[in-house]
């Protein structure tokens, strides 16, 4: 059996890991680490799955060049070394391990706390010189000080955890967490402001982005509380080095703490010379248990997500776990013969898309089946790559609203309506449901009740309800040799017209469903695939 998909290693990762690729028959994982971009860009065209580190840089150009790229993965936990809009524009999924290496960076951090406040680097270099003068580097208790932690995700909520054992007492911010959850971690919740001007050590545990990029930058490092410390083990970029150099230089601030920079490695910061500061060389995950962790998870998801597409920690896509994500798989298909149908009956421009989700279906996490919707109608009206990845930049930019709402009035069922604009309002609306759990049925086309799996070939009509129209579209598709697996025929609000399904063996070829527009009774036709 020859390999299902490519996968290239380009970052070191634990041998553990390796052997869940390597020992996967579906799979071919080649490992070539230290690309440069122009290597990179020559190497991705062969390959369905990226694994990286925090080393290689996979940029605008890589993912451009990536034509069969199904996903990222990064083994850890920041991702601003992979260009996240531009791979979610081209429908790749990037995750990453956010858990796997969360003890070893938080115990980093408390190590760094330690060495901060009681000067051990410096004593380390004093003893080795020959120098004996312990009141030079008398240091401070943590024991009663306050700490703000900025950032609480797992991370963030294990030091947490850890300073409250220290006695300390702890102020969190995280504009994404509710304080009863911060509570339950053992901290008080906070304005970044009042953490500040409050807190005797400051420690970053949040991401890196446009809106974290120079967190601590020269005004909030003023504000700081005078002798404050601080402590950064998550991304370098969260602090401006030059204002936190000129803070250490005035005293303002005491000391600083840091396992990552801005220039990686930082041989020219002006930090390197100032006896204040604790520096590593970006250990956060230099432990073997980290190391064999990262590189395990990474290797289980990205097969889980080759073979069966689930990515429960995809960072450009909605966290939905295995069992949710199992459960909305029916729905999921069934969103996504709707949308197509909704694209192949409207043939202007659609400006919204409203998903009403009724009964069971309303308790699941809704968002894998709207996206689903969202591919299975701009899979008719865009050619390239679209799934659940890129389904809503791509419906944004083509003016797309999406709404959506839920009751439980009606069980095992769901509905999207579909809005388009021509000269006056108008909508079309379709609706389905689950038979038993798991049967797909479309049961409603705008006001006219149907019954059909939604599977195939299908022709529509929308035409004037008089005798012969039946009869005139089954000699057209008799002389083409197309065979009717089930027509229906309905009569909706209007008595004067009424719809045809057809479910045919087969497509209508061009010239034939012209000749079915052109008959007089016809007012729209359309064949399609669901």
């Amino acid at each position: 059996m020859s390999a299902l998909y490519n996968v290239l290693i380009a970052d070191p990762i634990h041998a553990a890991g390796r052997d869940i690729l390597e020992k996967d028959a579906r799979i071919q994982a080649d490992l070539d680490t230290g690309l440069e971009e122009e290597a990179l860009v020559a190497r991705i065209p062969h390959y369905d799955a990226l694994i990286v580190r925090s080393k290689t840089r996979v940029t605008r150009p890589v993912i451009e060049a990536a034509t069969r790229l199904r996903a990222v993965g990064r083994a850890g936990i920041g991702v601003d070394n992979i260009d996240i809009p531009a791979a979610t524009e081209r429908g790749i999924v990037v995750f990453n391990t956010p858990d796997a290496n969360a003890t070893t960076t938080a115990e980093l951090s408390i190590a760094h706390l330690l060495s901060l406040s009681r000067n051990l680097p410096q004593a380390d270099r004093a003893v080795r010189a020959g120098e004996w003068k312990p009141a030079r580097y008398s240091g401070v208790e943590l024991s009663g000080k306050t700490i703000g932690v900025v950032g609480f995700g797992t991370i963030g909520r294990l030091v947490a955890q850890r300073c409250a054992a220290l006695k300390m007492r702890v102020l969190a911010y995280d504009p994404f967490v509710a304080p009863e959850i911060m509570a339950e971690h053992g901290a008080q919740g906070a304005e970044l402001e009042a953490l500040l001007s409050a807190a005797d050590y400051v420690t970053l545990h949040c991401p890196l982005s446009d809106k974290t990029r120079h967190l601590l930058d020269g005004p909030r490092l003023a504000a700081m509380k005078p002798g404050a410390r601080i402590v950064n083990c998550a991304r370098g970029g969260l602090i401006d080095e030059a204002a936190l150099f000129d803070a250490l230089q005035s005293g303002h601030i005491a000391g600083a703490a840091l396992d990552v920079y801005e220039t990686e490695p930082p041989s020219s910061s002006p930090l390197l010379g100032l006896d204040s500061v604790v520096l590593t060389p970006h250990l956060g995950a230099s432990t073997e248990e980290a190391q064999q962790a990262v590189s395990l998870r990474i290797a289980e998801d990205m097969v889980k997500f080759l073979t069966t597409g689930a990515a429960e920690t995809a960072v450009n896509l909605p966290r939905v776990t295995s069992d949710q994500l199992t459960q909305t798989v029916p729905y999921q298909k069934l969103a996504y013969a709707l949308g197509r149908l909704v694209g192949s009956l409207c043939e202007a421009p659609i400006s919204r898309l409203d998903v009403h989700l009724f009964g069971r279906v309303a308790e699941l996490d809704s968002r894998p089946i709207t996206a689903e919707a969202l591919v299975g109608l701009l899979s008719q009206r865009m050619t390239g790559r679209v799934n659940r990845v890129n389904a809503g930049h791509l419906a944004k930019a083509q003016g797309i609203e999406v709404t959506e709402s839920k009751t439980e009035e009606a069980r095992d069922s769901c509905r999207w309506w579909r809005y388009r604009r021509i000269s006056t309002d108008q909508t079309v609306t379709v609706a389905g449901t689950l038979l038993g759990g798991s049967r797909a049925r479309l049961v409603r086309i705008d006001d006219y009740e149907v019954e059909a799996v939604p599977e195939g070939n299908f022709i529509f009509t929308r035409h004037q309800d008089q005798p012969g129209v039946v009869s005139a579209l089954g000699s057209i598709l008799g002389r083409e040799n197309v065979n009717i697996s089930r027509m229906q025929v309905g009569v909706g609000g209007d008595p004067n017209t009424a719809i045809a399904l057809i479910s045919t063996s087969a497509h209508l070829s061009p010239s034939a469903m012209d000749e079915i527009r052109s008959l007089p009774p016809i007012e729209q036709a359309v064949d399609f695939e669901l």
